[in-house]
């Protein structure tokens, strides 16, 4: 239950099935954690067009709780630090690679290529995280799939869709902010 908590704190707010994705579970599964934090009173869901389940101040609460008591019960709060200095890195890069591609200034192949190549660096930034919080291979794997998808020439994959490399690097972003209890600037 606690990491769909998580999950929709990093993706913002989703339907059902972004959830279940975003988490890697059953949507079913899913469902019955997101009622059960609902009666809890930490997530809530809205109707309509651009509605979707969304946590809540109380959710966001007890989040940064279990995270804190995660880190601290594993020492791992320097490794996420390191882990996160990294990515910042690479952030700058990814947001060139994506403004490339929307405005169409670079050849598209060199952006898929150079994306294989920031791809691997994250991956080894990853790395070290895996073991500690197996959340973040989520993430990993799902960057992966990403990247796979746009190298076979289905470009929406870099920026145009819910779990596009950009919308999924996104996630992790926030992932490793909330981790540390960074707020976002």
């Amino acid at each position: 239950m606690s990491g769909v908590l998580h999950v929709l704190r990093c993706v913002g707010g989703s339907g059902l099935a972004g959830v279940a994705d975003a988490a890697g579970v059953a949507e079913d599964e899913a469902e019955s954690a997101l009622i059960d934090l609902a009666v809890a009173g930490l997530v809530t869901f809205e109707r309509g067009e651009f509605g979707g389940w969304r946590i809540t101040a109380e959710g966001k609460a007890a989040d940064d709780k279990a995270v804190a008591d995660e880190l601290d019960a594993l020492g791992a709060r320097a490794a996420v630090q390191v882990a996160y200095q990294a990515f910042l890195e690479l952030n700058p890069e990814l947001l060139d690679l994506c403004t490339a591609w929307q405005l169409r200034t670079a050849e598209v192949g060199r952006v898929v290529e150079r994306l294989g190549d920031l791809h691997a660096r994250c991956s080894v930034v990853l790395e070290p995280l895996v073991p500690l919080l197996p959340r973040f291979e989520r993430h990993r794997a799902g960057l992966r799939d990403a990247l796979s998808h746009a190298e076979k020439g289905q470009l929406e994959y870099l920026t145009d869709r819910l779990d596009s490399y950009h919308t999924r690097w996104f996630r992790l972003h926030e992932d490793l902010l909330v981790t540390l209890g960074t707020p976002r600037h």
